[in-house]
């Protein structure tokens, strides 16, 4: 029923939905639309109507497929769609609870070739280099308030995991009140108390970050990819989500797909909800989509959205 939900859900979706085929209620129907056991009683409708396409979707596997009736009507021009390849078109990312291991191994995505990489490496040293010099009166400003805002050092190192597994430390401003973390590692929540009055309003604009791009040109991350987690948290993951370890066959990023796309997340929900849209990213990864992705996160700062 996901696909069921982005379509009518979605206030942009372009689909609509006509009829379901299959021999119980959906669980999501919310205009009541038709549900038939079977497309005959459709045939003619179908055709009239002008249907764009169907979507084949099995809740139940071991149910069978109408082959005859999908190739009579792709014949006659409706297109024929699997239903987890419509959800990543429309969506933008992919379902994780329903693929298998086949098909990212026969996909034709999921593959970084040598000129790609080095590609990727080139503008991420170049874009990194001239954002530094643009932001330099800000990261100078930011660190001068930290010092006087509250003691404590400016810049916070953390460790995160990166590319092949490593462990590297991320800088970031400090954004929260000197040993935050004496107590254990958590994930930030919303109105989190330890974060100082400055430490909000960077983290909104995300100037926190910026200390980010030397990581980018020390070759510990990109400009985009998926955000790196830390080990601790790492560890719970790989163990509760499918392919989960598979965002650590590049390098993280400053920014991505997952972070423009989904609001700040502090849950393995959320992690969940958010490695959809990382592994889109991996099975589409190129420059043309990082500079898409980098120009969605300056309309994320420029509104000041997702920090937390």
């Amino acid at each position: 029923m996901d696909i069921a939900r982005e379509v009518e859900g979605r206030h942009d979706s372009p689909y609509r939905i006509f009829a379901f085929i299959g021999r119980k209620e959906p669980d999501y129907n919310p205009r009541r639309v038709m549900v038939h056991e079977g497309f005959e009683p459709l045939h003619d409708e179908l055709l009239e109507k002008k249907v764009d396409r169907i979507i084949v979707a099995l809740d139940d596997r071991r149910g069978g497929t109408p082959i005859q009736d999908l190739l009579n009507y792709k014949l006659q021009g409706i297109a024929v769609e699997q239903g987890l390849s419509f959800f990543e078109k429309l969506t933008g990312k992919i379902m994780v609870e329903r693929i298998d291991p086949s098909s990212i191994i026969f996909s034709d995505g999921f593959s970084v070739n040598r000129a790609q990489a080095f590609g990727k490496r080139f503008f991420d040293i170049t874009l990194s280099l001239l954002l530094l010099t643009l932001s330099l009166p800000v990261i100078g400003l930011s660190a001068l308030i930290i010092k006087l805002e509250t003691p404590g050092p400016v810049l916070y190192s953390q460790e995160r995991v990166g590319k092949g597994r490593r462990v590297f430390n991320v800088l970031k401003f400090r954004s929260m009140v000197q040993d935050a973390e004496k107590d254990g590692a958590v994930w930030a929540t919303t109105n989190d108390c330890r974060v100082t009055r400055f430490g909000g309003f960077i983290r909104k604009v995300r100037i926190d970050e910026l200390p980010q791009l030397f990581n980018v040109l020390r070759g510990e991350m990109s400009l985009v990819g998926p955000r790196p987690e830390r080990p601790i948290f790492v560890e719970r993951l790989k163990k509760t989500i499918p392919f989960y370890d598979i965002r650590h066959d590049v390098r993280p990023g400053v920014t991505g797909c997952a972070q423009v796309s989904y609001p700040y997340g502090a849950s393995e929900e959320d992690a969940l909800r958010k490695l959809e849209y990382d592994l889109y990213y991996l099975k589409h990864i190129s420059i043309s989509f990082d500079l898409m992705l980098i120009f969605k996160t300056v309309k994320t700062v420029l509104f000041a959205k997702g920090g937390r």
